[in-house]
């Protein structure tokens, strides 16, 4: 793996910088079908994610038991994880109500913009194969048929027993930082996505800090053995992240119904399984959810583009 450099200490504008990525990852975060880790890799900041996580190790907690903090936090990429997580939070505690609302009243609207948003990902992402062997191309279909196949599952009902929140957060942080699979999503299959979004909205500390907990335990693990994919076999890693993405179109498509009836599948958070669909007919509901996926489509192109003009 190859991180992208970055200079120990930040100016107050790459600071402001890593703040509003983070806010974007935040955004994807809260709405399930679309994974931060997939606006971590659009904005060129995934790799470095990993290493700043991975910088917490054996070393850094040595030198917290015997006090010698300065050190500690001197060795940990504080300043990155500090101005992305305010980002993150922000996100979070600022647009969980609003987005709420958006997939229960505006649906076909949400999902068209990050549908187009998840298509541009896929070939963005894909540029950064740096050779197509047999390795990588098998890597993106077993990626695209997990991703396709995870995505169809049923939600199921779940206990609300603390130790369960704690793994529903362990588990869905590992999917929060794979592009492609949403760690909200996850929530939604394991039964806790509208519980946590309700205790986000209704400021309910003691849940929020059982998931916190899980996801930081999740997270300190899952990103070394991320890392040392992305080190070892980085076509290949990056190929199977790229078919996640591709599979996960599935759950973002935004035309709906619900199976065995005619109603619309709004959220895809019911109990049942949602069937993908093409409209009947042309309506301005069809033509704005165009605009918006064209719009999702150039935002990707546009970011990754001036991302690429960075040194």
């Amino acid at each position: 793996m190859k991180p992208t450099p970055s200079p120990r200490r930040r100016s107050a504008s790459a600071f402001l910088g890593l703040a509003v990525k983070g806010f974007c990852m935040g955004a994807a975060d809260v709405v399930p079908g679309v994974s931060g880790g997939t606006m971590a890799l659009i904005l060129g900041i995934y790799e470095e994610l990993l290493l700043a996580i991975r910088s917490f190790d054996a070393i850094f907690v040595r030198r917290l038991f015997v006090f010698r903090i300065r050190e500690a936090v001197s060795g940990v990429k504080w300043d990155f994880l500090v101005a992305l997580g305010a980002g993150i939070l922000c996100a979070v505690f600022s647009l969980a109500r609003g987005l709420s609302w958006l997939l229960h009243h505006q649906p076909v609207l949400i999902w068209s913009f990050f549908f187009g948003l998840i298509t541009a990902s896929v070939f963005m992402v894909s540029r950064r194969i740096t050779q197509w062997r047999p390795g990588a191309f098998a890597g993106l279909v077993f990626g695209a048929a997990g991703a396709y196949v995870l995505v169809g599952l049923t939600p199921v009902s779940t206990p609300e027993a603390p130790w369960f929140l704690f793994l529903s957060g362990a588990v869905a942080i590992c999917a929060m930082i794979l592009p492609g699979i949403s760690g909200a999503f996850i929530l939604v299959l394991m039964g806790k996505y509208l519980y946590v979004l309700e205790a986000v909205n209704n400021r309910d500390i003691l849940t929020l800090a059982l998931v916190a907990a899980g996801a930081l335990t999740g997270l300190a693990g899952f990103a070394r053995f991320l890392g040392w994919l992305l080190g070892r076999y980085h076509d290949a890693t990056i190929a199977v992240l790229t078919g996640l993405m591709l599979g996960s179109l599935r759950k973002v498509w935004p035309f709906k119904h619900a199976a065995g009836d005619a109603a619309v599948e709004s959220t895809g958070l019911s109990t049942v399984s949602p069937v993908n669909v093409l409209p009947s007919h042309w309506t301005p509901e069809v033509a704005w959810a165009l605009a918006l996926a064209v719009l999702g489509f150039l935002v990707v192109l546009g970011i990754s583009m001036k991302a690429e003009k960075r040194p």
